[in-house]
C-alpha cells in the first residue's frame, strides 16, 4: 500500500536549468522530479547532474513509457532499465500515467486514455500488480488529460482510480490541471471530480499550465498555472490535506527562478490553509 510522504514542493529537472541548479543548488525547490527514460543510459552529463542533485535533495521518478493499460503485458526490458535507475537514485517514489502508449512493441509516444469499465479495471489492476512486484514498491498513477469520451465507459474516472488503488495498493498522482482541462473539454464538474477522489490514495499533486484553443483546452505545460487551476488546487488541498506538489513546465521554459516561484506559491497556499508544518 502506498503511503504518502510529504517532502514539500518541487519542480521538474530540465536540461536548460542544469547550470542554474549546479551553480545555485535547489534555489528554493524542495525536491526534483525527473523522467527516468532520460537516464536509461549508463552515464554522461545528465547522470552527473542527477547524482549531484540527488546528494542535495530528494528525487522522484515520473515515467512516460510504462503504458500500464497496454494490451500487452508490462515490458520486462523497460522494467529492468527502470529498476536500475531506481537502485542508483533511490527515489522518494515512482509514478507514471493511467494510459496506454504501445501495441505489439510499437510506441505512439503519447499518453492515450482508457475507457473506464470493469474489464479495463481488472486488466490495469493485473498490470499494476505485476509492475509493483517487479519494482518491489507501490507506484503512483496520474490521471491524463482527455479530449474525447468513450461510449463504453461505465465508471467515472475518480471511482475507477479509487477502486484501482483499493485492489492493488497503488496511489494516485492527482494532476489538477488535467482535471480542469478534461472537465472543460468533456463538460463535467471539476470540483465534483476532486471531491470524489479518496483523499487517502493521493500521494502527489501536479500543477501545470495549459493552452486555450477556444473550443477546447490543451495540456501543454507551456505557461504559468492559471487562476482557475490554482482555485481547483485549493479545493483539492481542502479535500486531501497537505500533499507534495510539483509544478510542471516543459515547453517555453521560463527562468529557473520563475519556475521555483510557482512551487513556492503552492507552498504558500498550503501554509495558508494548514499553517506551518
Amino acid at each position: 500500500m502506498f503511503a504518502r510522504t510529504h517532502i514539500g514542493h518541487g519542480v521538474g529537472l530540465r536540461h536548460p536549468h542544469y547550470r542554474d541548479v549546479l551553480e545555485r543548488g535547489a534555489g528554493g525547490a524542495d525536491w526534483f522530479e525527473v523522467t527516468p527514460e532520460n537516464f536509461f543510459g549508463a552515464g554522461g552529463r545528465p547522470w552527473k547532474v542527477l547524482e549531484r542533485v540527488r546528494r542535495e535533495a530528494p528525487v522522484v521518478l515520473h515515467g512516460v513509457s510504462l503504458g500500464i493499460a497496454n494490451a500487452d503485458p508490462p515490458n520486462t526490458a523497460y522494467l529492468d532499465a527502470l529498476s536500475r535507475v531506481i537502485d542508483r537514485i533511490e527515489p522518494a517514489w515512482v509514478s507514471d500515467h493511467l494510459c496506454w502508449s504501445a501495441h505489439r512493441g510499437h510506441y505512439v509516444h503519447d499518453l492515450w486514455p482508457v475507457p473506464h469499465t470493469e474489464e479495463t479495471l481488472a486488466h490495469v489492476a493485473s498490470h499494476v500488480d505485476a509492475v509493483q512486484t517487479r519494482l518491489r514498491r507501490a507506484i503512483l498513477l496520474e490521471n491524463v488529460s482527455r479530449y474525447v469520451l468513450f461510449t463504453d465507459s461505465t465508471l467515472e474516472e475518480p471511482a475507477f482510480l479509487n477502486e484501482l488503488c483499493r485492489r492493488t495498493g497503488c496511489g494516485v498522482l492527482l494532476d489538477v490541471n488535467n482535471v480542469f482541462v478534461t472537465a472543460h473539454n468533456l463538460r463535467f464538474d471539476a470540483d465534483a471530480y476532486v471531491d470524489a477522489i479518496d483523499p487517502a490514495v493521493v500521494g502527489q499533486i501536479h500543477l501545470a499550465g495549459h493552452t486555450d484553443e477556444g473550443d477546447f483546452l490543451v495540456d501543454t505545460h507551456a505557461a504559468a498555472v492559471s487562476g482557475d487551476v490554482w482555485r481547483l488546487h485549493r479545493r483539492a488541498l481542502d479535500r486531501v490535506g497537505p500533499v507534495p506538489t510539483l509544478v510542471e513546465w516543459d515547453d517555453a521554459l521560463p527562468a529557473y527562478e520563475v519556475l521555483v516561484g510557482e512551487a513556492r506559491r503552492a507552498a504558500s497556499m498550503e501554509k495558508e490553509i494548514f499553517g506551518a508544518a
